[in-house]
């Protein structure tokens, strides 16, 4: 029997605990371990940004924690509300004026915030620009199928890849092309940093995936799709963001079809989750030339599955011929002492750790050739 349609009783129970939920609507509270005050006069100065490319400032929302880390918020008709964008600036990014650096993007996870990248310090890199879009708390990185939906507009794909990547090489002096430019994300944010890739490889020439939902041919990374869509919290969101553990939920419930579609393989209705499924052979081979890390534990509900997506990814590049780095570091302790292989900044911090001074090195070299 086709998996998938042996995984359909599964996400049908999921629609049937909603339905017993759906009048609630769980609160959303931003997460404060790594709140900042807006910028005062006296803070430190941050590099101007002007409006451009569809994304309008919010001026007096700009929070400077230092002028090497700051968030802006802005709007877009491309997503519905204000959303904010974190950055990190190298520290010789003001004193060297002449200088160009390449640009990092981290997705963070589901039910998460651009505060989580605070959990993970190798992200603060001196010899390249971090930035951190919102995400949402159930985005998926993607431009949803349904947009009438209670969050609104939701083209979370337009909004990176055709509006914050121009907005960011507009207003910082950013090194251009595939080259210069990474993509690197964690859980939901591990699904859009290989879809992404996937999607615009004349943007993106290294992209790192941590324990993401690659793999939508298995029934449970569908599955976990369809749970932010109803906000059917768990383990999965509250180990995906940095702050206290307490999840604060996946926001308003909306349609099991949101976001791509049905997830049955019935007649072709999944054939959305079918387009943009990262580890078919299709969208992988879109992948040649481009530099590739996936990290992945083991252990726990969800590192289990993601293991299980990161080796299929793995076996289906190597049968492509495209390379491809893999570091499935099972119960952690070939990681660091804080990793247990589950889905957590324990694990992830020391994997960012890890990746982000290869990928120094990968810039330094295009630097040097370019």
């Amino acid at each position: 029997m086709n998996p998938l349609l042996s995984g359909a009783r599964a996400l049908a129970g999921l629609r049937a605990k909603a339905a017993a939920a759906a009048a609630a609507t769980a609160a959303l509270t931003m997460l404060t371990a790594f709140a900042a005050p807006v910028a005062r006069a006296d803070a430190p100065a941050v590099p101007d940004f002007a409006d451009s490319h569809g994304l309008t400032r919010v001026t007096d929302a700009t929070e400077v924690r230092s002028a090497t880390d700051f968030t802006l918020t802005v709007t877009t008709p491309q997503v519905a509300g204000d959303h904010k964008i974190r950055v990190f600036l190298p520290e010789g990014y003001a004193a060297d004026t002449d200088r160009r650096w390449p640009v990092t993007y981290f997705l963070h996870g589901g039910g998460g915030t651009v505060d989580d990248a605070a959990a993970a310090p190798a992200l603060r890199s001196d010899e390249m620009i971090t930035v951190v879009p919102d995400g949402g708390l159930k985005g998926w990185y993607a431009d949803w199928v349904m947009q009438n939906t209670a969050v609104g507009a939701a083209n979370w794909e337009t909004f990176h890849l055709e509006q914050v990547v121009p907005f960011i090489d507009a207003n910082l002096r950013t090194l251009p092309g595939r080259e210069h430019r990474a993509v690197v994300g964690l859980s939901m944010g591990g699904f859009g940093a290989l879809h992404y890739a996937e999607a615009r490889p004349d943007l993106f020439g290294h992209v790192a995936s941590l324990s993401g939902g690659i793999d939508f041919g298995m029934p449970a990374i569908r599955g976990a799709v369809v749970a932010t869509e109803l906000n059917l919290t768990g383990a999965w969101c509250a180990v995906s963001t940095s702050g206290t553990g307490d999840c604060t939920g996946y926001g308003p419930v909306v349609d099991s079809d949101a976001i791509f579609g049905s997830p049955y393989p019935v007649l072709g209705a999944d054939r959305i989750w079918n387009a943009v499924d990262p580890a078919a052979p299709a969208n992988l081979g879109r992948l040649r030339g481009t530099e590739i890390a996936l990290y992945t534990g083991d252990r726990g509900l969800i590192d289990s599955f993601t293991a299980l997506a990161s080796r299929t990814v793995k076996n289906r590049l190597d049968q492509l011929g495209v390379p491809a780095r893999l570091v499935d570091y099972g119960n952690g302790s070939s990681l660091a002492p804080t990793c247990d292989g589950g889905h957590n900044y324990g694990c992830w911090a020391p994997a960012l750790a890890d990746y982000i001074p290869r990928l120094e090195t990968a810039f330094a070299s295009a630097d040097a050739t370019a």
